[in-house]
């Protein structure tokens, strides 16, 4: 067997134009940890996107291997919570931005960074969650903490078709939440439907400029867009509501007024994945692994390989990715 196997390394030269290349890599071109993983299943994100295409500054440190993402198996370890022959997801933390990341055939990371790969669920239903879906259900969380019951009324999810508002539009419609998807992509309104949406409402609603206040339309919401979009949805937000906010998919401007705020009780809350304290993403992973329905999983999800990642990042990017992406790295 081969002490090697390939990664996607991306470079940057002296006039900081970046280049991309599929390498070999030993473990001894890994970085600082004190647990080695194989690498069974990672994911392509909005996120993981833009650090191959370059169209923002992801990446901190050069050279470097993308993928903030990972499932898989330890082959060594020297942290007390992880032995040889455990499985183990691990989400953010600065992996694929300052330390070697998913898109390779091993990783060594921090054993604090990990977390149990729930009982019952492989590696690939794992990433076909990733970080997208963690993400969308700390979202949910941060709504129920914030007293956002179904009882309270309709919840929106921007980016719907996205890997975030996939897997939000169907942990909410299982929760029993009416959701409105809002997505730029009409042709996928039967898709969402299909997770759970109750309706389905074109972006252009929500991407003008926003009225200081607009007609109360939900009590909450999942936006992984900012922008007009996250303004739109603040002003339509009902009487002591919320929106979780986790994604700039249409910028990072926030062109609101105050309105939403003073004089409905609107909340804003931040939610941020990459780090999050490990009680909540234990939680997270728990209630993915109890509240996710595995059949909407699979049919959101499209599994590929791994020298299909980089072409996958500028799909991502180019808004041509409908749902997640699994990319089976024992090929």
């Amino acid at each position: 067997m081969s002490d090697t196997f390939k990664a996607i390394l991306v470079s940057r030269d002296e006039d900081k134009k970046q280049s991309v290349d599929i390498v070999e890599m030993s473990e001894a071109d890994l970085m600082e940890g004190d647990v080695t993983v194989a690498v069974e299943a990672t994911t392509v994100n909005y996120k993981d996107g833009l650090a191959i295409t370059g169209k923002a500054p992801v990446v901190r440190r050069w050279p470097l291997v993308p993928g903030i993402d990972f499932a898989g198996m330890v082959t060594a370890s020297s942290h007390p919570d992880w032995q040889k022959g455990d499985r183990v997801i691990l989400n953010g933390w600065g992996v694929g931005e300052v330390h070697h990341g998913a898109y390779a055939g091993k990783a060594r990371v921090r054993g604090e960074w990990l977390v149990p790969l729930p009982a019952g669920m492989a590696a690939a239903e794992a990433m076909a969650v990733g970080t997208a879906g963690y993400t969308a259900m700390l979202c949910v969380l941060a709504l129920e903490r914030h007293g956002i019951a179904p009882s309270r009324g309709p919840v929106v999810v921007t980016g719907a078709a996205g890997g975030v508002g996939t897997v939000a539009v169907s942990i909410l419609s299982k929760l029993g939440y009416h959701v409105v998807a809002s997505t730029g992509r009409p042709q996928e309104a039967g898709f969402l439907r299909d997770l759970g949406a109750a309706e389905v409402i074109d972006r252009a609603e929500l991407s003008g400029p926003a009225r200081p206040l607009g007609k109360e339309r939900w009590a909450g919401g999942v936006d992984a867009v900012g922008g007009n979009t996250l303004a739109n949805v603040l002003s339509m937000t009902s009487y002591g509501g919320a929106v979780a906010a986790c994604g700039l998919a249409g910028g990072m401007d926030l062109p609101a007024s105050v309105a939403p705020f003073i004089l409905r009780g609107v909340s804003l809350l931040g939610i941020d994945s990459v780090m999050a304290p490990r009680d909540i993403r234990l939680e997270a992973w728990r209630r993915i692994a109890t509240d996710l329905d595995r059949d909407k999983l699979a049919a959101l999800s499209t599994t590929i390989a791994f020298g299909d990642i980089v072409r996958a990042a500028h799909d991502i990017v180019d808004g041509k990715v409908r749902g997640r992406l699994v990319v089976d790295m024992r090929g």
